[in-house]
């Protein structure tokens, strides 16, 4: 779905493990919702039945799978997901929240599992029917507070450690590359935090020109 063709607002949050982005969306959503606003608040993997059943597939078999495999588990959700939910959602002009999307694929499977990017980014393509965010906002902290906030052995830190540190490489690359992707400063306080996504994502000229203007203010 092109960004002319639709009408509602797209924006997703992305970000490394524990880096505050699930909180700050419901925190946007809320905020939305209260003026009026019509938001549809989702998440990848999941957002469907179908969807949650392979998030929950993947959390299981976390250790014990290939990439290759988490990676197509990954593009099927995104299919489901964007044909029945986030598709027909903003052709409805609704605005969508969705906490991660194809950007993860890439920071996560291709980049921190070692997989090829440019085939990634063709499935992310397919599985999304070459749907791009209008906005997304990559919520950034340093490694070292995101393992901070995890629990664990010490063995089991360390190897994430290096692979966080790739994944938030990854992130910081591809917002230079794209000019939709925005990176905010997640290591404050919740309320900073959430008034810098809001002045972002409210001043977008897209979201102006596209979604209702609610019913308070």
């Amino acid at each position: 779905m092109s960004k002319q063709r639709r009408k509602g607002f797209f924006l997703v949050f992305e970000g490394i493990d524990k880096c505050g982005k699930s909180t700050q969306i419901k925190l946007l959503a809320q905020r939305w919702r209260q003026k009026g606003l019509p938001v549809v608040l989702t998440r990848e993997p999941g957002g469907t039945p179908l969807g949650e059943n392979i998030r929950q597939l993947l959390l299981d078999a976390r250790g014990d799978v290939s990439p290759e495999a988490e990676l197509f588990l990954y593009e099927a959700s995104r299919a489901h997901h964007v044909s029945r939910v986030i598709g027909p959602a903003l052709r409805a002009g609704k605005i969508v929240l969705c906490d991660r999307f194809s950007l993860a694929t890439l920071a996560y499977q291709a980049v921190g599992r070692g997989l090829p990017i440019k085939e990634t980014a063709h499935l992310n393509t397919l599985a999304a029917s070459g749907l791009v965010p209008d906005l997304t906002l990559v919520l950034d902290i340093p490694v070292k507070e995101s393992v901070r906030r995890m629990a664990g052995t010490r063995d089991r830190m360390e190897a994430k450690t290096s692979f966080l540190q790739k994944v938030r490489a990854a992130y910081l690359c591809l917002a230079k590359t794209e000019p939709h992707i925005k990176v905010v400063n997640a290591n404050r306080s919740l309320k900073e935090i959430h008034q810098n996504i809001f002045l972002i994502a409210e001043n977008h000229p897209l979201l102006k020109a596209r979604a209702p203007q609610g019913t308070n203010s």
